[in-house]
């Protein structure tokens, strides 16, 4: 059977520019508003990301984000909880270090579940692969405020590199990404940036978007 039209069946061009949200950085504009901005100005993914929220508040903000996704053709992802992603209709996860392996997400998940994976060393990105995942967030490239695990860590894009070449599976940049940097996060191999405070605290995120877009365009 042949793959579903939309950002299933064409991962790499989905995660070219994937916006994780953040309410905080998002302040009072909301972060739903500045979702939409980006993606209407062609930002290809979204992911949502909130340690704080709970269960039931997880699950509304990301009801509110299926439809938004699928107008845009964008790929929607839930950062750490499969579960709510399989109950608001997403097309994956995304899971970190502390999260569920990714073998035992695949074994439960439909077929066509797409499943990221964090990973910044060369065994960590083959173990992912083998295990089951669709693709790589690989970082921090340049640096991150926003993971406070990770403050600090800066691998850069020699490193990235050196990832993306040990797997098969798309690689994405994350970390301190952002238009004065993203091509040398393509050039290193990757096939798009993963951004937060780039296009959260953007005055215009729609504009930052466009830049970040055309940044990568090698």
């Amino acid at each position: 059977m042949s793959a579903a039209p939309g950002p299933v069946a064409d991962l790499r061009r989905s995660l070219r520019l994937m916006v994780i949200t953040d309410r905080v950085m998002a302040s009072q504009r909301g972060w739903l508003v500045v979702v939409e901005s980006a993606l209407e100005a062609g930002a290809t993914a979204v992911q949502l990301r909130d340690k704080r929220a709970a269960s039931a508040e997880l699950l509304a903000m990301a009801e509110h984000l299926t439809p938004l996704a699928r107008r845009h053709s964008a790929l929607f992802l839930v950062n750490d909880r499969f579960d709510i992603a399989l109950a608001a209709g997403a097309h994956g996860v995304h899971l970190g270090d502390d999260d569920l392996p990714v073998a035992e997400v695949r074994r439960v998940v439909p077929r066509d579940f797409i499943i990221g994976r964090s990973a910044d060393t060369e065994e960590a990105a083959g173990d992912a692969e083998a295990a089951g995942a669709n693709y790589l967030g690989v970082g921090s490239v340049f640096g991150t405020e926003t993971k406070k695990e990770v403050i600090g860590e800066v691998i850069g894009t020699e490193q990235l590199a050196r990832v993306a070449r040990a797997v098969s599976i798309p690689v994405v940049g994350i970390g301190g990404v952002d238009a004065s940097n993203a091509a040398s996060v393509v050039q290193a191999g990757a096939v798009g940036i993963a951004v937060v405070s780039a296009i959260m605290k953007a005055d215009d995120p729609g504009t930052m978007t466009r830049e970040l877009l055309g940044a990568m365009e090698l």
